[in-house]
């Protein structure tokens, strides 16, 4: 059976791994998903992904990070830009989710980035999804 829309399958594998405080979710490899999951090890919401080759299309270990005695980093994860209904957002216009303790995950012309990194280079783009 072929997925539809594979970011929004990667970030329900992680909503439903967070919840149940597993430390490994297994995901789909693709690019987007690549970069998502690099902009979540740069900003800190997981410790490390490795991209395991199967012969077919691969896929992602997401490796989830927990506090010190097991609260959750990652508290929401939303998708916002749907297959059906693309969000697009300038620089000025990007969103501060937890008033910048968040982060919002952006796919602009230069890559995938968080919106911090959108702010410093100036450019904008589709905002893939929010993490709380």
């Amino acid at each position: 059976m072929s997925q539809q829309d594979l970011t929004s399958d990667m970030l329900t594998r992680i909503r439903n791994a967070v919840r149940n405080h597993a430390p490994l979710v297994s995901c789909l490899n693709n690019k987007l998903n690549r970069g998502i999951a690099q902009v979540l090890k740069d900003e800190g919401f997981i410790d490390t992904f490795d991209v395991i080759d199967d012969g077919r299309q691969g896929r992602l270990d997401v490796h989830l990070r927990y506090g010190e005695r097991g609260e959750k980093v990652i508290n929401t994860i939303t998708r916002e830009s749907k297959p059906g209904c693309r969000v697009y957002r300038g620089v000025e216009d990007l969103p501060r989710p937890l008033g910048g303790l968040g982060i919002a995950i952006v796919s602009t012309s230069s890559g995938i980035m968080s919106d911090r990194r959108c702010r410093q280079e100036k450019v904008g783009g589709e905002v893939v999804a929010t993490v709380e």
